[in-house]
């Protein structure tokens, strides 16, 4: 299970890695038009506070474990990325785009497991 753990964590540290990056990185303008309309109803700041929470994230799931440093931030990470995509998960159903809630609960779920297993029975 630790090595289940290991590689649902290192694939959301890639998903919300290049996710972040992304919104950090592009103009508001430039996610619209990318299919991000959700960007719409938040300030290019917020966007940009988004984005750059999902890299710590992505950071947060494997750095502290990877290098032996104060592990517990692994599930810290993760119980962050579910607050978040429960947050997405609301947004895309008030904005009525029901396409984009299931990547967002899927996202949920993971890292949902993640938390779970890292401060539950394989912990650091």
């Amino acid at each position: 299970m630790n090595i289940v753990l290991w590689i649902v964590a290192g694939l959301l540290a890639l998903a919300f890695l290049a996710a972040g990056l992304m919104k950090a990185l592009r103009p508001k303008e430039a996610l619209v038009t990318s299919g991000l309309a959700w960007v719409e109803d938040f300030s290019p700041g917020m966007v940009k506070a988004i984005g750059v929470l999902e890299v710590l994230a992505a950071i947060g799931l494997i750095l502290p474990a990877a290098l032996d440093i104060a592990p517990v931030f692994v599930p810290l990470a993760a119980l962050g990325l579910v607050l978040m995509m429960i947050g997405a998960v609301i947004v895309h159903v008030r904005r009525n785009e029901y396409q984009a809630v299931a990547p967002s609960a899927i996202l949920l779920l993971l890292s949902a497991f993640v938390a779970w297993g890292r401060f539950g029975p394989y912990s650091f």
